[in-house]
């Protein structure tokens, strides 16, 4: 009971701001969603083959998130999207691209190829 007051009183310092406050400074945009596009050669085959690109994302993002970045940074219209988590704790987004809309050029237009 003494040291109740003693505590309460006191300020606590710490090092990083509260959540509220990062989630109100930090503005949505697609670079936090999508990383960077993976030019592997499982990758190169997907995108020549299947229409289909590879993508590092976010750990946190959902489907219509890595959806709705994609076509805002990259313009083209999504058919599908699949994720899994690598074994090195990254997430990995396949990106199917609609048949009017060509992986190769957005790949050309990005640099990857």
């Amino acid at each position: 009971v003494f040291f109740f007051f003693f505590f309460s009183s006191r300020r606590r310092h710490t090092r990083f701001l509260p959540v509220s406050w990062a989630r109100r400074c930090v503005q949505e945009t697609g670079f936090k969603t999508i990383i960077h596009p993976l030019s592997t050669e499982k990758a190169m085959r997907k995108l020549e083959d299947e229409n289909t690109m590879s993508f590092v994302v976010d750990i946190g993002a959902s489907k219509p998130k890595i959806r709705e970045a994609f076509v805002k940074l990259y313009g083209g219209k999504v058919r599908k999207i699949n994720t899994l988590i690598r074994t090195d704790g990254k997430k990995k987004a396949y990106i199917r691209l609609a048949p009017e809309s060509d992986a190769l050029d957005i790949a050309n237009k990005i640099g990857i190829l």
